[in-house]
């Protein structure tokens, strides 16, 4: 009994996510390896720089950094090594979103006391911590008693994924100008129209997560967006700039935020149109 609830918790859980673990994994194999090219971190979404230009030992910590993003996504898209691969991606996005910590004072100096300075500098922290959320989720999903820890790690993930949802947003709404240069210039209706339209659409996004109202369809569409954002902003940029570092790693940290959502919005609808299996699993839990 307690076995085949545990199936059913599993089933419940993992196979709803499999797509956006195997995005989530591939993109961060992908990072690893341009690291591992550059020999060195990628200056949008690593910012070791953050703490200064003369890091003692920086290619060697890049180096191990890559390796660590290879072993991790690879182990992540394996079922028997996915509790490894998920903790190992967790802790090393979480390293990550720490390297942005010292821009909440330096950002601010050099750019003066401004709101928008102070969403920008958490939106960028926040681009790594929904990577470690899905990263807690699916180590929650790959663990003894799946139903009961994956209910304790969502709420977090969604004040995670919430929030962060509505920064991006704002840090659109209140950067316009600096945001709609990357609009292609083919795109109808204006570049400031869509920073305008895509921003709001992030705010309605995290609160509606937030809210537990319309929470799976707006997560959906959140990953959905990002996607486009992949195909129709980033991933030109590699051919226009082949040897720039960041050109490339910024498709590999979007299509990684891209399975993130993804697992995020997969789990929660699981969670919902399964009940059975939740009641099931608890069950087997107190037996």
């Amino acid at each position: 009994m307690s076995a085949d609830a545990r199936d059913l918790a599993w089933s419940a859980v993992t196979n709803e996510t499999a797509a956006g673990v195997f995005v989530y994994g591939i993109a961060s194999i992908a990072a690893g390896i341009l690291d591992l090219i550059w020999r060195d971190f990628e200056s949008a979404h690593q910012p070791i720089q953050a703490f200064g230009d003369h890091i003692p030992g920086r290619e060697i910590l890049a180096l191990i950094t890559a390796v660590w993003l290879i072993a991790g996504g690879s182990a992540i898209l394996r079922r028997s090594t996915a509790r490894v691969g998920s903790a190992a991606l967790a802790a090393i996005y979480l390293i990550f979103a720490v390297f942005w910590s010292p821009r909440l004072y330096t950002a601010p100096h050099a750019l003066g006391i401004r709101i928008p300075v102070y969403i920008g500098v958490l939106g960028g922290m926040g681009t790594q911590l929904i990577l470690v959320a899905a990263g807690a989720i699916v180590y929650a999903s790959r663990t003894p008693r799946v139903s009961l820890r994956v209910e304790r790690v969502l709420p977090l993930a969604r004040w995670i994924f919430g929030l962060c949802s509505i920064d991006f947003g704002l840090s659109h709404l209140t950067g316009v100008k600096a945001s709609s240069i990357f609009v292609p210039k083919w795109m109808p209706l204006g570049a400031d129209f869509w920073t305008i339209f895509t921003g709001i659409c992030f705010v309605l996004a995290g609160l509606a997560i937030l809210a537990r109202i319309l929470d799976v369809m707006a997560a959906r569409l959140l990953a959905l967006m990002l996607l486009v954002f992949s195909v129709l902003v980033l991933s030109p940029e590699p051919f226009i700039s082949p040897h720039n570092h960041v050109a490339w790693g910024a498709n590999a940290y979007n299509l990684a935020a891209v399975g993130a959502v993804w697992i995020f919005a997969e789990t929660l609808a699981s969670r919902r149109a399964k009940p059975a299996a939740r009641t099931s699993a608890r069950l087997a839990e107190v037996s």
